[in-house]
Formats: C-alpha cells, sequence, structure tokens
C-alpha cells in the first residue's frame, strides 16, 4: 500500500496527473499520451521530448518568434530532411495535419524563413516557385514532365567565364538549374 502512495506521489506522476487535468478537455490525444508515459517507468515525463521542439529552436536561432503558424509550418518543412515544396503543396499539407493556415500566411511565412536564411527560393518559370530547405551551395535538375526537383551537390557544375557585375553590384549567389525533359523516379536517384 506503502509503494503505491510513492509512486502517486513521484514528480512524474503528479506533472502528468496536472497536465491532465488541465489540458483533458482541449487535447485528448495528448492526454492519452501523458498517461502512456506516466505507467511507464523508463520516461521521465518532465524531460520527454516535445513535438515543437526542433521548430521552436530554429525559430528562435533564426531570431522569428514563434508563433503558432511558424511552428507548424517549420515542423512541416523541416523534419522531413532536405526538401523542395511548392507553397501550395506546403498549404495542402497543414490543411491534411488539421492546422487552420490560409495560404498567403504559407506565403508569408515562407518568405520570412527566406529572409532568416532557413529556405531558398528556387524560381523554376515564371510564377513557378519551390523552396528548399538545403541552403547549402548546390544547384538542380528540374525534370519538366513531373515538375519535380532533384540536387545537385555545388562541386559537381562549374562555371567560368563570369561577366563582371555593374559598378557597385556584387554576385551573391550563382543557381544553374538542368532542365530535364522526362523524370526516369525517385529509384534512379
Amino acid at each position: 500500500m506503502a509503494q503505491s502512495r510513492e509512486k502517486e506521489e513521484s514528480p512524474k506522476h503528479a506533472c502528468a496527473k496536472t497536465i491532465r487535468r488541465r489540458y483533458s478537455l482541449a487535447a485528448p490525444r495528448l492526454c492519452a499520451t501523458i498517461r502512456a508515459w506516466s505507467d511507464r517507468s523508463d520516461i521521465n515525463v518532465m524531460t520527454a521530448s516535445r513535438p515543437f521542439t526542433n521548430a521552436l529552436k530554429l525559430l528562435r536561432a533564426a531570431h522569428l518568434r514563434p508563433t503558432r503558424q511558424r511552428m507548424t509550418l517549420a515542423r512541416l518543412l523541416f523534419e522531413q530532411g532536405d526538401r523542395h515544396v511548392t507553397a501550395e503543396q506546403l498549404h495542402g499539407e497543414a490543411v491534411e495535419a488539421a492546422v487552420g493556415v490560409s495560404l498567403a500566411t504559407v506565403y508569408n511565412t515562407l518568405h520570412q524563413f527566406i529572409e532568416a536564411g532557413l529556405l531558398r527560393e528556387v524560381v523554376v518559370n515564371s510564377g513557378h516557385s519551390y523552396f528548399d530547405t538545403n541552403v547549402s551551395d548546390h544547384h538542380h535538375f528540374f525534370f519538366e514532365d513531373t515538375g519535380r526537383l532533384l540536387d545537385i551537390p555545388g562541386e559537381y557544375v562549374a562555371v567560368s567565364g563570369l561577366p563582371k557585375p555593374p559598378a557597385g553590384a556584387a554576385i551573391r549567389r550563382i543557381d544553374v538549374i538542368i532542365r530535364v525533359g522526362r523524370d526516369p523516379g525517385p529509384a534512379a536517384d
């Protein structure tokens, strides 16, 4: 009997109890997760990984205020590794994840991420842009039949004979897009 009383009064269980009480109406799945954690002795609820921890760190490092929309979009963008996405694709992912965000907010957030150095915009045609989570020096194959972009490491492309920029201007970077007619699919990557 004394052991069960000790278990109920441990910090792990007290925290889980508080979280359950506070969030039980708003987030039933969170409570189910907390209940599962509180029943396991190998997980400390106080230090368990939170789903938005990486997004929060990323936004703070970029000096961006971590709003709900930025946190959600950052998580969707960056937790899947390097990728190329259109604003419409990201908006679709947000809608699928039951996140209430407008397409205009997605565009604004993507451009804020570009300004903060978290993304690069790859313009393949006028009015058609991809947002690239890989901000290192690299180039792209663009498959015209599918619209897919594939990274080319920067050292694989050599550009020579560049003209001098106009007076007072400086070259920031060179983007090479090699257009390919037929996409062999991801297996050929």
